[in-house]
């Protein structure tokens, strides 16, 4: 039988999240942000490995539509990244003692919930392990197996930190759409070609009809 999952998505305070894109998005930062939490939360929600998904964050504007997709909101202590996972995760053992516990970024548009499945089916393998993002530099996933401690390392260049603690890294074929994290609008252009999903490719078609004239990075 396989094991079922509690994630722990932390979602910032819109003011703060997605403040590459602002040149790109302007007004619209926040609603885009919105709209790729929400997109995340819907793919992990549908994964079938997933027993439940906690989202932590201070933000009443993402708490409300992240509560009525299905979510679990709790309140982040705003003491960094690392405490909100932390907090979610105590929320998370508490709620469901027996089940594995992750960290899933908010930022994963193109997420597919079958992907998402491989990376938790070689992620239960291995007490404590992370899936690097599309770069190999930070993190997108970091899990640990039923009662083993929570010690995510995500920040900066979170890969090595991971590895350093003694996280198993997760070369997984075929789960692209949870590496690709959008922070910059190369990445937003990328996550466009493995296709969005319906709340981001909303605001996306709004501000870009043709999603060829999503600006690069570089503009």
């Amino acid at each position: 039988m396989s094991i079922r999952w509690s994630l722990v998505i932390p979602v910032k305070t819109l003011v703060a999240a997605k403040t590459r894109l602002a040149a790109a998005t302007g007004p619209h930062r926040t609603r885009l942000a919105v709209a790729v939490a929400s997109d995340t939360v819907s793919a992990a929600l549908a994964c079938p490995l997933v027993a439940r998904v906690i989202v932590v964050t201070a933000d009443p504007a993402a708490a409300g539509p992240l509560d009525a997709l299905g979510a679990d909101v709790v309140s982040d202590p705003d003491r960094g990244l690392n405490t909100a996972l932390r907090t979610g995760a105590a929320h998370a053992v508490r709620l469901a003692p027996d089940d594995a516990v992750g960290a899933l970024q908010a930022d994963l548009p193109a997420l597919r919930p079958a992907e998402l499945a491989l990376a938790l089916e070689a992620a239960a393998e291995f007490d404590q392990s992370f899936v690097p993002d599309a770069l190999d530099v930070g993190t997108t996933f970091y899990g640990v197996r039923p009662g083993r401690p929570f010690t995510p390392r995500f920040g900066g260049e979170s890969r090595a930190k991971h590895l350093a603690g003694g996280a198993k890294e997760l070369c997984v074929p075929g789960i692209d759409s949870v590496r690709r994290d959008v922070d910059t609008p190369d990445d937003l252009r990328a996550a466009v070609r493995l296709g969005l999903g319906r709340h981001t490719a909303a605001v996306v078609a709004d501000l870009w009809p043709d999603p060829g004239l999503i600006p690069s990075s570089r503009s």
